[in-house]
């Protein structure tokens, strides 16, 4: 988990909104290629889910993580996919 993939949960999840990697690096300084390859890591591991060909949502598992609410061995799953 990077800190761009935090950011990312946290900007979806604090605008409830769903987006592209474009506007999410226009809004938290990221650019729109390194964030595009943060996304597909994140959906791959459950934390954010493709709604179509360019945008994403933050999903209950990523809501949850947000929160303090994954164990380490839910965690643990997640981090494989995060490398």
């Amino acid at each position: 988990m990077t800190q761009a993939d935090e950011r990312v949960l946290e900007f979806l999840h604090d605008k409830e909104i769903v987006a592209s990697p474009s506007v999410i690096a226009a809004n938290i300084d990221y650019t729109q290629e390194y964030l595009s390859r943060r996304c597909r890591k994140l959906t791959d591991a459950g934390l954010l889910q493709r709604v179509d060909a360019s945008n994403y949502r933050v999903t209950d598992l990523g809501e949850r993580f947000l929160a303090g609410d994954l164990t380490a061995e839910e965690l643990e799953h997640t981090e494989d996919h995060l490398e």
